[in-house]
């Protein structure tokens, strides 16, 4: 028996028991009605409303730019068109770092006006107080190691984090104060699958992984690259399961060619 015909709902509570039944996690990302509507109906476990909003919806290079008010919409959308799934939403750049009022300021908000059920943030060490607080309000934290995206511009690459043995015990040391700062379960982006592997094998959280391999807890794809709408972003851990830039194009070009020929709209379609 699926554990989704046993709970109306997922919350952190049925990843922890999904990851002590060796059951994977499905998370995909998800930044409107339309589409959380349909991931949710398909059974997805978790929704993330991803900063990568940043790329894929508003056209910037980065995840920095965009603010907080900007998610809180993303977030409210997306909290419209689920019945069944967990939704977390990240904490945007800048919203957190600074100090853990603010930290703390930001995932209240979230939680407040979109109905969200827990929130994401990236870093390890540097961030626990945050997570501290932030759960200690009663919020669900997930936690985010490995290639953290709005460090980007600290790294310098999108390349794999963690081959070197100091970063990587960094990694493995950061993720145990995650879990002991009370997060309910940890991204791993981009690290070495045998890294990711026993991290995930250390903690008692789930870990959800990206470009981390298969060892994880769960998995996370954006879903612009999983449909094949963005064309321009390849990584090897990408398994891109439709081509919608090429069903889209089609499309539309098929539109134009109607109008421009007359041909749409025809008699059965005009009242």
């Amino acid at each position: 028996m699926s554990t989704h015909k046993e709970v109306k709902r997922i919350t952190t509570h049925t990843l922890q028991k999904l990851k002590l039944k060796g059951e994977k996690i499905s998370m995909l990302t998800a930044y409107d009605f339309s589409f959380a509507r349909l991931f949710d109906a398909a059974g997805i476990d978790v929704l993330l409303v991803g900063d990568s909003a940043s790329n894929v919806m508003a056209g910037h290079e980065t995840t920095l730019p965009i603010t907080l008010d900007q998610m809180i919409y993303h977030a409210q959308s997306v909290i419209r068109g689920i019945h069944h799934c967990l939704v977390v939403v990240d904490l945007p750049f800048g919203t957190y770092q600074s100090n853990s009022d603010i930290a703390l300021a930001s995932a209240i908000r979230i939680m407040k006006e979109t109905g969200a059920h827990a929130i994401k943030l990236e870093g390890g060490e540097e961030v626990v107080d945050s997570i501290k607080r932030i759960v200690s309000a009663g919020i669900p934290v997930m936690g985010h190691l490995g290639l953290t995206p709005q460090s980007i511009y600290k790294f310098g690459t999108y390349n794999v984090r963690a081959k070197e043995e100091a970063e990587a015990n960094k990694l493995r040391n950061d993720a145990r104060l995650l879990q002991e700062a009370g997060c309910f379960a940890l991204v791993l982006e981009k690290i070495p699958a045998t890294l990711a592997g026993d991290v995930s094998k250390s903690l008692e959280i789930p870990t959800i992984g990206i470009g981390a391999g298969p060892d994880c807890d769960g998995q996370v794809l954006v879903m612009h690259d999983l449909l094949g709408i963005n064309t321009e972003f390849k990584p090897r851990f990408l398994r891109q399961y439709l081509n919608l830039h090429e069903s889209i194009t089609g499309a539309v070009q098929q539109y134009i060619s109607d109008v421009k020929a007359k041909d749409f709209p025809n008699e059965k379609e005009s009242y």
